[in-house]
Order: structure tokens, then sequence, then C-alpha cells
């Protein structure tokens, strides 16, 4: 793994650290405001002693306006976001086996699985289509194609990424990206380059976990 790749992981647990604390000082500072309300009721409750109160009492009582709700889905939200962060510095060579087909395996799946992915043991039940976007602008749209399809519990989808001929230099770069975004997925349990039918060289088939 680069220094890159370790420095952007470093960033992403400092603030996901500070969301945590911070959250935690506000729930205390919430609990010491309780604590301190009591303790005036009660101080009061002592200082008047037993009272009784007045038949046909006409007076209206106002309620003290709720306090504003923590926005907690939105900061689980972007705490989602920061874990699910893709790195372009990650270095994805060492996990790919490319000795006849282009493949990967997250460790603990078995070495039958790219081989079954590849003669279609799992039907592709959606598709991306990269092709012409920018390389934020794929990271991106890979990111959420790979979260909503997990939540909608599919196992198999394909990736297009195309085979960067139309590429300055005609070296493929986006097509190195998806390897290593697709890596750092942990929903992503294997993936292996299509057949000829699927798209070649110019696709991938991606085994997910289960929802």
């Amino acid at each position: 793994m680069r220094a890159g790749s370790l420095q952007d992981l470093a960033r992403l647990r400092r603030q996901l650290a500070e969301q945590r604390e911070r959250a935690a000082r506000e729930a205390a500072a919430r609990a010491a405001d309780e604590r301190q309300a009591r303790a005036d009721q009660d101080l009061f409750a002592r200082a008047v002693g037993p009272v009784r109160p007045l038949r046909g009492s006409t007076r209206v009582v106002h309620a003290p306006p709720a306090p504003e709700p923590l926005p907690r889905q939105r900061q689980q939200d972007e705490a989602a976001v920061l874990r699910e962060s893709l790195s372009d510095a990650f270095d994805v060579s060492t996990l790919l086996h490319t000795d006849e087909h282009l493949s990967f395996r997250r460790p603990g799946i078995g070495p039958d699985v790219p081989a079954r992915l590849r003669r279609g043991h799992w039907a592709v039940q959606a598709q991306i289509d990269l092709h012409g976007l920018r390389t934020d602008e794929a990271r991106e749209a890979l990111g959420q194609f790979v979260r909503e399809a997990r939540r909608a519990g599919l196992r198999c989808v394909r990736v297009v990424h195309g085979k960067g001929l139309g590429s300055p230099g005609g070296v493929p770069v986006l097509k190195g990206k998806v390897h290593a975004w697709l890596v750092q997925k942990q929903a992503v349990l294997a993936f292996v380059q299509a057949g000829p039918t699927d798209g070649g060289a110019g696709a991938l088939l991606v085994l997910l976990a289960g929802a």
C-alpha cells in the first residue's frame, strides 16, 4: 500500500474520531443541562415548601419550544461516505491474478470462485457503463452503483470501463482505477475480466456480498 493511501486512511480515521468526540461532547452537555434543570426544580420545591393549586385557575402554561433535533441521520450518512471513500492512490497490482485471465478474490473466498464467476455461475443482474466519464465522476458513479446494488440484494453485476483505446497513448487509465476502486469496496468479494460476449477486456464481472 502506498504512502498516499495510508495518509488517506489516516485522515478518514481522524475525521471519524472527531465526529465521535463531537457527538460525545454534545451528549455530555445535554446530560449536564438536564441534571442542572432537575437540581433547580428540587431547590425551588424545597424553598417554597408544600403548595396547593388554586381552584378555577385560568392561567395558560406555554410549553417551552422543543430543541432542534440533532442531524443524526446526516452524521451517519457522512460517516458512511467517509468509510466508503475510494482512493486513486491505492496500489492494487499485487492483489490481482493475471496469469491467464485477470481476476481478484478477497481473502477467504475460495479459489474456484473466479472461474465460476467467469463461466456464468451467477447471472448478471445489473450493469453500469463508465464510458465518457471523468475520473471523479466515474469514481462517484461506481461507488453509488455498488451501494445500491448491495441494498437491492444483487449478487452479480457488470462494470463496463472500456478498453482505453481512446486514451492518450492508448493507455487504459480508467481500467486500472476501476480495479483499485473495486478492491477497496468491502462489498466486492471477487471480480474477473468479462468474456468476449460480455465485453471482454473492457468490462468486469463483479460478485457482491449478500445484503
